[in-house]
C-alpha cells in the first residue's frame, strides 16, 4: 500500500538533497580556493603587490584583445565585463595562467604583470 503523503514529498525531499549537494560542491571548491591561495607562492606573490590597471590594459590589450574584443567585451572569448563579480582574485589568477578551458591558452605573466591585469580586469 502506497502512501500518499510519503509520495507528495518526494520532490520535495529531492530538492532538498540538491541543495544540500550544490551546497557541498560550493564548499569543497571555497576551501580549495583558499588552500591554492594559502600554498601556490606565486598566487601569493601576485596578491601582495599593488597592481596598475594603466599596465593591466597594456597587457590586455597585447595578449587577450584579440579574443576577448580590445574593450574586452567578447569575441571568440566571452565579454570580461563584471568578471570580477563571477570569479574571485585567486580565480582569476588560475584562469590566465593554467589554459584549462580551451581555446584559451596558458599565460605565464610575471606577478606583477599578473597584478596589473587582475588590477584592470577588475577595474570592467
Amino acid at each position: 500500500m502506497n502512501n500518499p503523503i510519503a509520495t507528495t514529498n518526494a520532490p520535495a525531499q529531492k530538492a532538498v538533497w540538491l541543495i544540500l549537494v550544490a551546497l557541498l560542491v560550493v564548499l569543497i571548491a571555497g576551501v580549495a580556493i583558499l588552500q591554492l591561495q594559502r600554498t601556490d607562492p606565486y598566487v601569493q606573490k601576485v596578491l601582495a603587490l599593488p597592481g596598475d590597471p594603466l599596465q593591466g590594459q597594456i597587457i590586455f590589450q597585447l595578449n587577450c584583445a584579440g579574443c576577448h574584443g580590445i574593450d574586452a567585451d567578447g569575441r571568440v572569448g566571452p565579454s570580461l565585463h563584471r568578471v570580477g563579480s563571477r570569479k574571485s582574485r585567486v580565480g582569476l589568477i588560475h584562469q590566465v595562467t593554467s589554459g584549462k578551458t580551451p581555446p584559451m591558452p596558458q599565460f605565464q605573466p610575471s606577478p606583477q604583470e599578473m597584478a596589473d591585469l587582475l588590477q584592470y580586469l577588475e577595474s570592467l
